[in-house]
């Protein structure tokens, strides 16, 4: 059987699993504040490793490059000491090509390689500042993750001390009425709510009379048809009850008033108090009125008349 008792032990279970729902609430999302930061620390070392291996690739081609430049120096050094052991003109020949050919491979081969010497040491600085921004990156997260730490330990500690009040309240309860109510304050936040006039105070729905009378007898909990909110009877402020009397009660006794002014007032009377709404149509039906008013007097005389003749015959 639900008493006062039950109702006060919801109310104060409401407050209760409110703020229990919010630090559950900050608890699972406060991890989430740092997932931003660690998505941008992951993605910049993704870039890193990369660009690392970009940075390698053009590494070893500049060495191969280096390589093949000695080669194609020590060609054109080769022919150019030959000529002076020449003997024969075939001999010349042969040594003018490998000097040329060695000299345009050199001259390929030293504007290929200042080109990716170029690209090597622009990776390499680009490396160095992504290293530091990761570095920093990395020590601002690992704060936050302190701060955060901090923070939930915090938490955790309110949630403790809350989850103990809770206790305290819950084993006296009807478990169904409890599950019923947790599910309601989670969607909700208000699980109990106050009944005015008739109006339930959590959705301002307009209760049914019986249904509303059966939750002033307070005898059973009742759950609002239309929110689900448990509902309890509160008595509703005396001034708004009177001031909503006299008004509905001002009202009629105007109406009465109104019909009164309205059947004594003359034609122009009624214009000056009902405007538009007093027409020329009801001007004319209030004139054959009083017209057929004078014509009923006018009948009333005559047979008078005709009475006082036969009682003196």
């Amino acid at each position: 059987m639900a008493t006062a008792d039950t109702f006060e032990k919801l109310k104060k279970l409401q407050d209760i699993l409110v703020e229990k729902y919010k630090l559950e609430a900050k608890i699972e999302e406060t991890p989430k504040r740092l997932s931003s930061q660690e998505e941008l620390l992951a993605r910049m070392k993704r870039e890193f490793i990369e660009k690392n291996t970009e940075y390698e690739a053009v590494k070893n081609k500049v060495l191969k490059l280096k390589l093949d430049l000695e080669e194609a120096v020590k060609s054109r050094e080769s022919g150019e000491k030959g000529m002076d052991n020449i003997s024969t003109h075939r001999e010349y020949e042969a040594l003018e090509k490998q000097i040329i050919e060695a000299t345009d491979r050199e001259n390929e081969i030293r504007k290929e390689l200042q080109k990716e010497e170029k690209s090597y040491e622009e990776i390499k600085e680009s490396l160095k500042m992504s290293e530091e921004m990761i570095n920093s990156q990395e020590a601002d997260l690992a704060a936050d993750k302190e701060s955060l730490n901090n923070e939930l330990d915090t938490y955790n500690k309110e949630l403790t001390d809350i989850k103990a009040k809770e206790s305290e309240i819950v084993p006296d309860l009807d478990q169904e009425i409890l599950f019923k109510f947790q599910r309601i304050i989670q969607r909700n936040s208000m699980g109990i709510v106050a009944v005015k006039n008739g109006v339930c105070t959590g959705c301002h729905m307009i209760l049914p009379a019986q249904f509303a009378n059966t939750v002033r007898e307070g005898e059973s909990i009742m759950f609002c048809p239309y929110c689900s909110r448990i509902l309890f009877y509160e008595e509703a402020d005396e001034d708004i009850d009177e001031s909503y009397f006299r008004f509905e009660e001002t009202g009629s006794l105007a109406d009465l008033d109104d019909d009164s002014d309205y059947d004594d007032a003359d034609d122009e009377e009624k214009e000056d108090l009902y405007g538009d709404e007093y027409s020329d149509e009801d001007m004319e039906e209030d004139s054959e009125y009083d017209e057929d008013s004078e014509d009923d007097e006018d009948l009333d005389d005559d047979d008078a008349d005709e009475r006082e003749e036969e009682e003196e015959e």
